[in-house]
């Protein structure tokens, strides 16, 4: 019998009784005091007429983008827009980027806002091989809809390693499919046009 419950003088079946009260209240506590970290990612599925592939987003690390991009996808913004540009070496030998970038027609013409720029600086993020990142124009808090996936290290598109020290807001990375993301990067393209686009099905979020 545990000392706690001896020291009260309760009969057996009382004790236990406390016991598992107690051992009830102790799990809720670490239950509620779990970090953020410790919570699942959410994921989304983004089907494309080339294939799918699963994007987790750092819901912790990058919060206002993560939101912003999920509201886009519960109003099913993107269903029907398309990845349009492609930038790869093997056409642009000197460029130091490699993505696919998409999300510039949204389908249902939800409303789209800038949204504050979360820098790698801020969250830790870089953009690495599969990481998706949100796409803007000069101004670096004008990111609002527009996405791009990077394929190989394109860390020069970090904060740290930008002139503007702004650089562009990485939020998550392809769990699975980065094959359909190397398709969607090798097809054909006039330029860095994809010709013809390839279109986004839809986007949902799933279980992990």
């Amino acid at each position: 019998m545990l000392p706690v419950a001896m020291s009260f003088g309760l009969p057996r079946s009382r004790s236990l009784i406390r016991i598992h009260r107690l051992l009830g209240a102790f799990a809720l506590i670490i239950t509620v005091a779990l970090p953020a970290e410790a919570m699942p990612l959410p994921r989304v599925a983004v089907v494309t007429n080339a294939g799918t592939f699963v994007v987790q987003l750092e819901a912790v690390k990058a919060p206002l983008t993560t939101k912003n991009f999920l509201r886009l996808v519960a109003a099913r913004a993107y269903d029907g827009a398309a990845f349009y540009r492609t930038v790869r070496k093997a056409t642009e030998p000197r460029s130091q980027i490699e993505v696919i970038q998409g999300g510039l027609e949204l389908a249902n013409k939800v409303s789209s806002h800038a949204i504050p720029l979360e820098s790698t600086t801020k969250t830790g993020l870089h953009n690495t091989n599969g990481e998706i990142s949100m796409a803007r124009t000069h101004d670096p808090n004008s990111a609002s809809s527009e996405f791009f996936v990077c394929v190989g290290n394109n860390t020069f598109l970090d904060a740290q390693k930008q002139p503007d020290h702004f650089g562009y807001a990485a939020f998550g990375h392809v769990v699975r499919g980065m094959d359909v993301v190397l398709k969607i990067n090798q097809a054909h393209a006039n330029g860095e046009s994809l010709a013809p686009p390839i279109a986004i099905v839809r986007i949902r979020p799933i279980a992990r």
